[in-house]
C-alpha cells in the first residue's frame, strides 16, 4: 500500500473571528511523506505538476483536517478530482472517538511528547517575508507529526492528547484503516 501523508499551507487576507474560509485561501506549499520511498518533500504552487503523479499512484491520502480543508483547497489546483482518492482524516477519527475536535498540537504533545514547530497562521507572514524555506520546513514537520500519529494509532489503537495539564488516552478504532487502503478500487482521478 502506498500512503501519502500530506499537509498544506495557505495564505489569505481574510480571517473572520478565527474562521478560515477555504474558498478565500490560496495554496502556497504542499508537503508530503511518501510511504513507498520514506521521503518527505514539499511543493510550491508552481511545482504542483510534479506532485500530481505521486498523488495519482497513492492508495490512501492521510491528513489532519484534510477532508474539510486540505483536500478541498488542493482540489482547486488539481486537474482531476481528489475526492475520488481514498483518504483518512485523523481529525475525523478523533472526533468520532471523542465527540469533539482536538488540535494537532494537543495530540502531538500528548502522544509524541513534542508539539508543532510554529503556528499555521504565521506561515502566510513568513511567505510574504520571503521565508519560503521556513514555510516548507514547517509544513514538512506537520506532516511528520501527522504520519507519526497515524503510525502510533495503528500500533496502539489509541492516541493521547493534552487536556489542560493532564494527558488523556483516547481509544481509536483503527480496524478499518488498513482495509480502507487495501480494498481494490479505482482511486485515480486523472486519465493516464
Amino acid at each position: 500500500m502506498r500512503a501519502i501523508t500530506f499537509d498544506i499551507e495557505s495564505i489569505s487576507d481574510s480571517n473572520v473571528r478565527g474562521h478560515i474560509d477555504v474558498a478565500e485561501q490560496e495554496l502556497i506549499v504542499v508537503a508530503i511523506h511518501d510511504s513507498e520511498t520514506g521521503e518527505y518533500s514539499s511543493f510550491s504552487r508552481e511545482e504542483l505538476p510534479k506532485l500530481w503523479p505521486i498523488i495519482e499512484r497513492a492508495d490512501l491520502l492521510i491528513g489532519f483536517n484534510s477532508d474539510t480543508f486540505d483536500i478541498p483547497l488542493l482540489n482547486r489546483y488539481y486537474p482531476g478530482d481528489l475526492s475520488r482518492i481514498r483518504s483518512l482524516d485523523l481529525l475525523v477519527e478523533v472526533q468520532k472517538a471523542l465527540g469533539r475536535r482536538i488540535r494537532l498540537q494537543s495530540l502531538a504533545e500528548g502522544t509524541l511528547g513534542r508539539g508543532k514547530t510554529g503556528e499555521g497562521l504565521k506561515a502566510g507572514d513568513w511567505w510574504r517575508e520571503g521565508k519560503h524555506d521556513q514555510v516548507r520546513q514547517y509544513c514538512i514537520e506537520d506532516v511528520r507529526l501527522t504520519r507519526e500519529l497515524y503510525d502510533y494509532a495503528l500500533a496502539h489503537d489509541a492516541l493521547k492528547y493534552k487536556d489542560l495539564r493532564d494527558i488523556r488516552e483516547l481509544k481509536i478504532d483503527t480496524s478499518g484503516w488498513e482495509e480502507l487502503a487495501a480494498t481494490p478500487v479505482m482511486t485515480h482521478a486523472l486519465q493516464l
